[in-house]
């Protein structure tokens, strides 16, 4: 029998750190939080000093019969949830469910799931953080007040199914907020000109900068043309020549945020795909005869730095690998910013020897691309430097000056492991006073960009750079925004739509004081406080509800009207007659009847291409979108015909091997190509 109980929350952590431990012990999952607030009532007594009323979560009784009969046998338990507030937060909840003193030491945090440090954790427990648990109850109360209070008066005056956030609605502002910036810009018109040069058989350019004593602008064709007049093909002096050795740091290990971003700009997963994945290798992963073993350590983290191990590893693996001069002397990134969950180390391979090619058959190719991902950026973490030389040239040409510059590797250092990514531009051997000539002379029309939207990414640094939410949170917070049909995506990009503008748009006039960037960030710090013991968490509620009550008693005064109305289509309804009309559901727009709730008929929207099929020749191309939220195009004769691109088709077949061409637009180029072969039809930076 076993006399040790370890609970965790996670069914495959379970199966993992029970293969390590051994018969004597016992491991369970709770399979997600056991007690909580109330579903179906407010929950908090804010009279009596904002006390929560946690009760069972519906549902789970036998779950928690379950555990309570092994804890009652077990000679001692270990609360080994996640190791971070609300992991904190849920052990504190088990102690009080199973009758744990909580004066015992309980407490395990499993930062990696690797034998070795599964073994130490158990061998030193410690008591529940009750500052961390209280952070957690401050955010949880603070959020049920802000979603409890607001969501009905949303449902009153917009629309019913809505709801508002602490975190949720300043990420939607921030979004609307981009979108008004987009709409409001206007574009400015501007000029290059460009020489192209060959000189001891070296292609290069120069572009105009100026005169000699100031850079110009052109900004439009006329003063194109007069520079363009001005110019001798034949006599590019050389005036000046700078050349510097320059170095490049490698970037720091991952955190969170930093992940996020990178999957999303790199491997285009979803910053709820990317924890997903990261989850299942922090869990663990079965790797044949070395067993079940997690391959990354734990994946909400805000902290860079890495074990003096991790260090040690890397620069082994790098001497072998690449030899001695690639290796650093050990590079630290143990800089902590305010806020940071400094407990965590950076997300990190829990061994460096474990590359990602010698277990990639056990992966699947997400799990793959994201171990690498991970893996490759620990090991260049503590390679040398990057090291190249910048050079800088400008040409006199009749009082007009045209620069060019060059750049050329010195040394590749950690750009070893990602493949020499760094773009080089190669200058000829040049010197003050040298006349070269120009092949050709170009002038093109430019326009200034509007500003990006958001994509989840560059959201998540944003979010992250305001100091708005915890790792914990900007995937959830992503989700929810979606969820509600507030924003779409187009592509990779995030806008917003009329529901969420409309929504954005009442919580600003009437709630500002606490949906706004400032006071959103100021509250997270402040719940590092509590985290820190230096305030009270009951004494933030106190000081948060004494503003936010005021806004609250003010709204349900108001009768501005904001109701979303329906688009009405002149369409009718198959079943009952009455017009047909776009609405909004929790799964975005579709069409549905206006005789609801007495007529039930709805249907999607189907946003057509004009593309027949190639593959079955019936079909038509229709945009569609995955499980996992991303628009993809496909034969409308699912499932008889699974023929699906990522990319809009054009319409056009390739000239070389048939198949559609296909429209791909990204931040930097705008290609139409072949959806097969290596054929591009047009190519736009």
């Amino acid at each position: 029998m076993a006399k040790n109980l370890v609970i965790v929350e996670s069914p495959t952590k379970a199966r993992s750190i029970s293969k390590m431990l051994g018969r004597s012990y016992k491991v369970k999952a709770t399979v997600g939080h056991l007690r909580d607030l109330p579903k179906s009532k407010f929950g908090v007594d804010i009279v009596n000093n904002f006390e929560p009323e946690y009760i069972k979560v519906r549902g789970r009784a036998k779950t928690i019969n379950e555990l309570k009969k092994e804890a009652d046998k077990a000679e001692k338990v270990y609360l080994a949830t996640d190791p971070d507030r609300e992991g904190e937060a849920i052990s504190w909840h088990l102690e009080f469910l199973l009758g744990l003193d909580p004066n015992e030491n309980n407490r395990v945090e499993f930062h990696e799931i690797t034998k070795a440090n599964v073994l130490n954790a158990i061998k030193n427990p410690r008591k529940i953080d009750q500052n961390l648990v209280d952070a957690q109850q401050a955010r949880r109360v603070m959020d049920r007040i802000v979603g409890y209070e607001i969501s009905p008066v949303l449902w009153k005056r917009v629309k019913s199914g809505l709801s508002a956030g602490r975190v949720q609605s300043v990420a939607l502002k921030l979004i609307v907020d981009k979108q008004a910036e987009i709409d409001k810009f206007i574009p400015e018109e501007y000029w290059t000109i460009k020489a192209k040069h060959k000189h001891e058989g070296i292609n290069f350019e120069s572009e105009f900068y100026g005169s000699k004593s100031r850079k110009m602008k052109v900004s439009n064709e006329s003063g194109a043309q007069k520079v363009v007049d001005k110019i001798d093909k034949d006599n590019f002096k050389l005036v000046s020549i700078t050349k510097s050795k320059r170095r490049r740091r490698p970037y720091a290990p991952y955190t969170t945020s930093t992940l996020q971003q990178d999957a999303s700009n790199k491997l285009g997963f979803s910053t709820r795909f990317t924890m997903q994945l990261a989850q299942q290798l922090y869990e663990g992963i079965d790797l044949g005869k070395d067993g079940t073993v997690g391959l990354i350590s734990y994946m909400r983290t805000d902290a860079t730095r890495i074990s003096k191990e991790i260090v040690g590893e890397s620069l082994r693996y790098i001497k072998d690998k690449y030899g001695e001069k690639y290796a650093s002397r050990g590079n630290s990134y143990s800089g902590k910013k305010k806020g940071s969950q400094d407990a965590h180390e950076a997300i990190r391979p829990t061994s460096i020897f474990r590359d990602p090619i010698s277990i990639k058959t056990y992966l699947t190719d997400q799990q793959y691309k994201l171990y690498k991902l991970i893996w490759s950026r620990v090991v260049a973490s503590q390679m040398a430097n990057y090291e190249y030389l910048a050079t800088q040239v400008n040409f006199d040409n009749n009082g007009l000056i045209f620069r060019s510059n060059g750049k050329i590797t010195l040394f590749d250092g950690f750009n070893k492991i990602y493949g020499n990514l760094d773009k080089e531009n190669i200058l000829p051997d040049l010197k003050e006073g040298d006349v070269v000539k120009a092949e050709k002379i170009i002038k093109d029309q430019h326009f200034t960009n509007p500003p990006a939207r958001y994509t989840e990414a560059s959201l998540v640094k944003t979010l992250e750079e305001f100091g708005i939410g915890r790792p914990s949170t900007y995937s959830a917070t992503i989700n929810q925004i979606m969820a509600r049909n507030y924003v779409e995506l187009d592509g990779r990009s995030i806008y917003p739509t009329e529901l969420g503008k409309t929504v954005n748009e009442f919580l600003q006039e009437n709630f500002y004081d606490v949906i706004n960037v400032e006071f959103t960030a100021d509250m997270e710090n402040q719940l590092d406080r509590i985290a820190e013991d230096e305030i009270f968490w009951k004494d933030v509620l106190k000081n948060f509800y004494k503003d936010f009550s005021k806004d609250l008693d003010a709204v349900k005064k108001d009768t501005t009207d904001y109701k979303v109305k329906d688009k009405i289509l002149d369409e009718k309804c198959p079943k009952c007659g009455k017009p047909l009309a776009i609405k909004h559901g929790r799964n975005g727009k579709f069409i549905g009847c206006t005789g609801f709730p007495d007529c039930d008929f709805t249907k999607s929207i189907v946003k057509t291409t004009g593309v027949k099929c190639p593959a079955c020749e019936d079909g038509e191309i229709v945009e569609k979108v995955s499980k996992r939220g991303k628009r993809f195009y496909g034969c409308n004769n699912y499932p008889d015909c699974d023929y699906a691109l990522w990319d809009p088709p054009t319409g056009e077949k390739c000239p070389e091997c048939g198949n559609l061409l296909i429209h791909k637009k990204n931040r930097k180029t705008d290609v139409i190509k072949c959806s097969a072969c290596d054929y591009v039809k047009e190519k736009k930076r």
